[in-house]
């Protein structure tokens, strides 16, 4: 690789391209162009854009030999030694030796652009294939299990590794484990975490001899992050590194693809004893994802120590999958079109126990702003758990509303949920499920909506001041569909965009000439959902709009086109909308502490 090949590579944006301003999405358009041209210059076919993180993005290339190959970059826009961070992830990972980690073919550095070339793991990592099937079969948790223990157990085998040292991963979760259903292996990946130990797993020091003690700093952690979704306590408070991290991202990995969440949080709620997992199992990640550290590292090294047990288990010979009833209900259309589901949550500060955040001001690390630092802390375990349980319901193609209202006497919800995609209405309905279990766990008193919309419908209207308005396009509209089934309004069931007054979350404004026209929309009966997001130069509508009754078709899109003639009349910056349910059909839950125990049968050939 030439510098002149590889000297421009770099992706700037997380979000979808379709909430990107114009600008933005197409400097990310022909980066991503550029990557592949590039590749294909240096003889690799079949180049795609496996994903992207926090600190750089991955693409997939085949060589002329039929070999896939990936080839990760660094985020140049970060600072210097986040960048750095790429070549240390290439020596730690280049001194691996396992069949189950991808191996490291060369490390490039072009001008500031770091490039990790490395073998690829086949297969799919097991976050999508949780959103593809849902809560996985309790035998697939246990080979998933073993596999990943036997890693672990590698990289902490010190005599194992040149520098005679345990290694940490750091950032074991389900997108970060690839599953090749064809061979029945796991793959470990993504080692931007990963570290040289500083602390065994008897705590003590990992120092070979007295003058590696004296130069070692123990003062200090040698830690990443990781995704603070996974890691456990220690890791995030910013202690020593320790194989015992690896521990808890196993944990947290294994509960999370057992119940069909992107989280650890959950599981006050939904214990793991109530997975249908053997028991062995659910005891050891119930003590590991304890808030006793004495009893986490009991459960581990219980963990270990049964991993012949579980090698040799007796389990079905053909996965078991629990049958799910749903709580509330969800509507499946066909898959018509490419839906990019946007979760937008609002009235979540009650959700928050406290707005102190200085715990975790000191450390430096761009995960905090991606995850944490701005929207869950202060949180406990079990509201961050439903925040993220609301966030999965945006990774499948589906649109609609949620009002969840919490009183003394329990939860009620209104919901109007419709997944476009058939084949995915398992995993749904039980991450639908996942959201109402840990809703009936919450013990507080507020209301929390959320609307599912679709980003490729937001509109885009920009400005190249702040001081000039927001004007629209002539050929811009707020689109709408038209239920083909006409539904009579009942007035003693319709619901209303203004139930619940103002948002204390939402900072935007509107002037009354503005909030006129939604009034007048409230009065026409549909669905859906509108929210205005005000930056300095751009200005997005995002939208899922359903009339229920075709006859009021003009009146409907002459309102939507005269608050886009009102757009100059929008003052500030900030973010508020509204949602508007079908009708009330609400279902109400009592509280519930935890969900009742569920273990694998003793001899499930017989039952």
């Amino acid at each position: 690789m030439t510098e002149k090949k590889l000297q421009h590579f770099y992706i700037a944006e997380e979000q979808s391209i379709y909430l990107l301003s114009h600008k933005d999405a197409a400097k990310l358009k022909q980066w991503v162009d550029l990557c592949q041209q590039q590749l294909k210059q240096l003889g690799y076919s079949d180049i795609y854009l496996l994903g992207k993180g926090a600190y750089g993005f991955v693409f997939n290339g085949e060589n002329a030999k039929g070999q896939h190959f990936v080839f990760k970059f660094s985020r140049v826009n970060l600072p210097q030694h986040v960048q750095d961070r790429l070549a240390d992830e290439a020596e730690i990972q280049s001194q691996l030796s396992h069949e189950r980690i991808p191996k490291v073919v060369e490390y490039h550095k072009i001008k500031r652009q770091g490039i990790l070339h490395m073998a690829k793991a086949p297969g799919i990592d097991l976050e999508k294939y949780s959103h593809q099937h849902g809560p996985l079969a309790p035998e697939l948790i246990v080979d998933i299990a073993v596999q990943l223990l036997d890693i672990i157990v590698y990289l902490r085998s010190s005599k194992l590794h040149p520098n005679q040292k345990p290694y940490v991963h750091g950032d074991i979760k389900p997108s970060n484990v690839v599953y090749d259903e064809s061979e029945n292996k796991v793959y470990l990946v993504d080692w931007g975490s990963s570290v040289t130990a500083q602390l065994g797993i008897d705590g003590q020091s990992t120092s070979n001899n007295i003058m590696d003690l004296m130069s070692s700093d123990l003062q200090h952690t040698n830690a990443r992050l990781g995704d603070v979704y996974f890691i456990g306590p220690d890791q995030l408070s910013g202690g020593l590194s320790s194989p015992r991290f690896d521990e808890q991202g196993l944990a947290a990995t294994l509960y999370a693809l057992a119940s069909g969440q992107s989280c650890r949080y959950g599981h006050q709620i939904i214990s793991p004893r109530s997975l249908g997992l053997p028991k062995i199992l659910a005891l050891a990640i119930e003590g590991m994802l304890s808030g006793d550290e004495k009893q986490r590292c009991l459960a581990g090294d219980y963990l270990l120590g049964q991993r012949n047990q579980l090698k040799h288990m007796v389990l079905a010979d053909t996965p078991t999958k629990a049958d799910i009833t749903p709580l509330i209900p969800v509507w499946s259309k066909p898959f018509v079109k490419d839906i990019d589901s946007v979760v937008y949550g609002s009235r979540k500060s009650f959700l928050r126990e406290s707005s102190d955040s200085d715990s975790l001001n000191d450390i430096d690390d761009v995960q905090l702003e991606k995850y944490y630092k701005n929207f869950l802390m202060g949180m406990g375990d079990t509201e961050k758990a439903f925040v993220a349980a609301v966030s999965r319901l945006g990774n499948f193609p589906v649109v609609g509303g949620l009002a969840i209202r919490w009183q003394k006497d329990g939860v009620y919800i209104d919901s109007n949920l419709t997944l476009f995609d058939p084949s995915l209405k398992y995993s749904f309905q039980s991450a639908v499920n996942n959201m109402v279990h840990l809703a009936q766990g919450i013990f507080r008193e507020g209301v929390f909506k959320s609307c599912l919309f679709d980003a490729r419908n937001t509109l885009h209207v920009e400005r190249d001041d702040e001081n000039i308005n927001f004007v629209a396009a002539p050929q811009q509209y707020i689109p709408f569909d038209i239920s083909d089934v006409p539904d009579l309004e009942d007035e003693t069931k319709a619901h209303s965009y203004f139930e619940d007054g103002k948002d204390p979350d939402e900072y935007l404004h509107f002037p009354p000439e503005v909030m006129a026209v939604f009034k007048r929309l409230n009065e026409i009966h549909h669905t859906g959902c509108i929210i205005f997001e005000v930056l300095p130069k751009h200005l997005k509508i995002h939208s899922y709009l359903m009339l229920l009754n075709p006859a009021k078709a003009d009146e409907f899109k002459a309102c939507l086109a005269q608050l886009l003639a009102l757009l100059p009349s929008v003052k500030g910056q900030g973010i508020a909308g509204f949602m508007k349910l079908p009708y009330k059909d609400t279902r109400f839950f009592e509280h519930i502490s935890k969900l009742p125990e569920k273990f694998y049968p003793r001899n499930p050939k017989i039952s």
